[in-house]
């Protein structure tokens, strides 16, 4: 049987932990991309112990649900590319939304095989200079990706990419002996190594600067990192639109903050979805 279903669609990994109910999360996201966006088939990918919280809603709103079971902390992510049904995937963390569509990204999104975010922005929409979370990359001069919000489709390229993703993950020991300083390994940074070794040509368009998303980690907008964006400004959700100190949201929100989605989001979501 075929492992692509349809051409293009959205993935997220939802797999819930003690602290974080993600199934949650994703089944927000999914009404939001079928609230404002026209290609909008949504896949989660979820382990078993998650999969028996999975209900009759959730089976209603999910295009897919693919049950995979982690054998490491990041295996799930270089997975994507043999678990998506779509030829075409935009990979998505859970706790990222849309105020309007991104049609016409898929558009930029075909200029590479892999298209991972270059950067990120600020509440107010900026392009972050801040660097208190990439430290890393700049010691070991590694390309600013970000795993939030990436773009693959189903060719060799992308194969190598991913491939790698899962070398870097089962080897982590010894690559981290040829980097700067001690390291904890992330999605983020496997996606640097790999996309170093791939050719950060192949997988990133730095150029097309509007391929990212408004990051909500505390130093990149300009407050401690004990405190919650939630907590420190003021947050409005308007039929749709999201708006944080009174700037619209208008790029991807990488809200980051686990408990920032409502109920009046959900609703609206529902109330709103593109048929």
């Amino acid at each position: 049987m075929s492992q692509h279903k349809e051409q293009q669609g959205f993935l997220t990994f939802a797999k819930n932990s003690n602290a974080v109910d993600y199934l949650h999360l994703a089944y927000i996201q999914a009404l939001n991309v079928k609230s404002t966006q026209r290609i909008n088939s949504y896949a989660v990918v979820v382990d078993s112990k998650t999969n028996e919280l999975v209900t009759d809603t959730h089976r209603k709103t999910f295009d897919y649900i693919i049950v995979h079971d982690s054998v490491g902390p990041f295996d799930a992510e270089y997975m994507a590319f043999w678990l998506t049904p779509f030829k075409e995937t935009v990979k998505l963390e859970s706790d990222l939304l849309f105020t309007r569509s991104i049609d016409h990204w898929w558009h930029a999104f075909r200029l590479r095989d892999v298209c991972l975010s270059t950067g990120c922005r600020d509440y107010r929409q900026r392009v972050s200079q801040r660097r208190d979370y990439r430290k890393v990359f700049d010691a070991n001069n590694l390309p600013d990706v970000y795993n939030g919000l990436s773009y693959f489709r189903f060719t060799q390229t992308a194969r190598d990419f991913f491939t790698y993703c899962r070398q870097i993950n089962e080897h982590w020991n010894t690559v981290q002996e040829n980097l700067i300083g001690f390291i904890e390994p992330s999605t983020d940074l496997v996606y640097a190594l790999a996309a170093n070794l791939v050719g950060p040509e192949l997988c990133t368009i730095p150029s097309l600067d509007y391929v990212n998303f408004v990051h909500m980690k505390p130093a990149i907008n300009g407050f401690a990192d004990t405190a919650k964006f939630t907590d420190v400004f003021v947050t409005e959700f308007d039929e749709g639109m999201i708006r944080i100190n009174n700037v619209n949201q208008y790029h991807p929100l990488h809200y980051y903050v686990k408990d920032f989605v409502t109920k009046e989001m959900e609703e609206y979501y529902v109330r709103s979805r593109i048929s």
